[in-house]
């Protein structure tokens, strides 16, 4: 397995060094919507740790798109830039991928700069705000953009994009039925809802040519109310696959409704409060300092290593005709979590966790095959990146930025608890 796993896998028209690829974890490092030395530094650092590919995350086809000013979005005066990272991150034997995406209503008129839209009317308690619903002629626009931002990741120096069909963002908002109520053609039955994704995909792939590996990012099921379920998530897979893309993500839970199912493990309430910007999350601050409350918001997932495993094995079986390759993401903590992956049958894999704490990861665990990471799973990481950068606590602590003693204390508390869970 040692083989498999250090061995060249060739992903559509380019050729990774190995089967290892970094997430697209959101950095919050792209200061005012552009890229930035801490964005590219990140980035080289992971490629220089031998990653076969690394993915800087979530860029918007569109400023309506943008959740975050920590997040870039497609325009031309940032593609100098760009290249210089892409380049720098080729310097260090990797390839580059960027995850291009709309957010749907996760955003603010002020972040987005327009009412945030979605499938339908409505109003997103998580972010909160009104949003409205799409034109016909505003998908079809939004659609030559996804098209426009694969132009956009070559010239920027990328080898691969990966479409961002999930975790309740614009794409997934059409193929759920709790957030596409519309009675067009582009909604109703799960052939409509996909109606928006299959344009995209084609769209994406005619821009594509034959010089930009995609792959697509899609959600196994929301598990939420009204969500996709499992044999829907199936259905869908089985739709991107007819795209010809060049490998297929699978992924669950979404950012509003079930935030831990993407996680594992627990949020650090009390750390997620703390940094949280009151301009953006007022109401969700405040209700995350009152006892008792936080719990019931935002419930723990007892974590496990490979917790997407099962699952993921489901989708295998199902889709085992389909000629594209899976691409596992969950958990991995070690080198044994790796060569399990490889042992499953999966050519590719991603992480975000460890490679926060440990840009070095993959060398570490080509030097020893049975290497942890030492990742506590505390979501420090997550807790803070909404308003600062991406950083695990042992960065922070080692880069001598002090953590309130209390959010110590919940961290080493967390911590315990994963450990215990893994235990079990």
């Amino acid at each position: 397995m040692k083989d498999k796993l250090f061995s060249p896998y060739q992903l559509g028209p380019i050729t990774l060094r190995n089967r290892i690829i970094r997430s697209a974890a959101f950095e919050n490092m792209a200061h005012a919507n552009a890229p930035t030395r801490e964005l590219q530094d990140y980035h080289v650092s992971v490629a220089r740790g031998g990653v076969g590919m690394t993915t800087v995350a979530y860029c918007a086809v569109d400023l309506s798109g943008v959740s975050f000013d920590g997040q870039l979005y497609v325009r031309d005066e940032i593609i100098p830039a760009m290249k210089q990272m892409t380049d720098a991150i080729h310097a260090e034997g990797a390839k580059a991928s960027i995850q291009l995406g709309h957010c749907g209503n996760m955003t603010h008129f002020y972040t987005c700069h327009c009412m945030p839209v979605s499938a339908s009317n409505g109003f997103n308690l998580y972010s909160p705000t009104i949003h409205r619903r799409l034109k016909v002629a505003e998908i079809k626009r939004l659609v030559e953009k996804f098209g426009e931002a694969v132009d956009f990741a070559r010239a920027c120096g990328f080898d691969c994009v990966e479409i961002h069909a999930g975790h309740a963002y614009l794409i997934s908002q059409f193929l759920a039925k709790r957030t596409n109520r519309r009675h067009d053609a582009y909604g109703g039955s799960l052939e409509n809802r996909m109606r928006f994704m299959n344009e995209v995909l084609d769209a994406v792939m005619t821009h594509a040519k034959d010089d930009m590996a995609v792959v697509v990012k899609t959600n196994m099921w929301d598990d939420c109310w009204r969500g996709v379920s499992i044999e829907e998530g199936i259905t869908i897979a089985k739709e991107i696959a007819k795209h010809k893309v060049h490998g297929i993500i699978l992924s669950g839970g979404t950012v509003s409704r079930s935030p831990m199912t993407i996680l594992s493990g627990a949020m650090p309430h009390k750390t997620l409060a703390h940094y949280m910007p009151m301009k953006s999350f007022w109401w969700l601050k405040a209700a995350l300092n009152i006892p008792g409350v936080a719990p019931i918001m935002m419930p723990a997932s007892p974590f496990k290593e490979l917790y997407f495993m099962e699952k993921a094995k489901l989708f295998q079986a199902a889709l085992k005709d389909i000629n594209v390759p899976l691409i596992y993401v969950g958990g991995v903590q070690s080198g044994d979590n790796c060569y399990q992956i490889m042992e499953e049958g999966f050519e590719l894999f991603q992480i975000a966790h460890v490679l926060i704490k440990d840009p070095d990861f993959v060398k570490h665990v080509e030097a020893d095959p049975h290497y942890h990471a030492g990742c506590g799973r505390s979501n420090y990481c997550v807790g803070r990146m909404y308003t600062l950068d991406m950083k695990c606590h042992h960065c922070v602590e080692r880069d001598g930025e002090v953590i309130p003693q209390r959010l110590q204390k919940e961290i080493s508390k967390l911590e315990k608890k994963a450990e215990e869970s893994c235990l079990r």
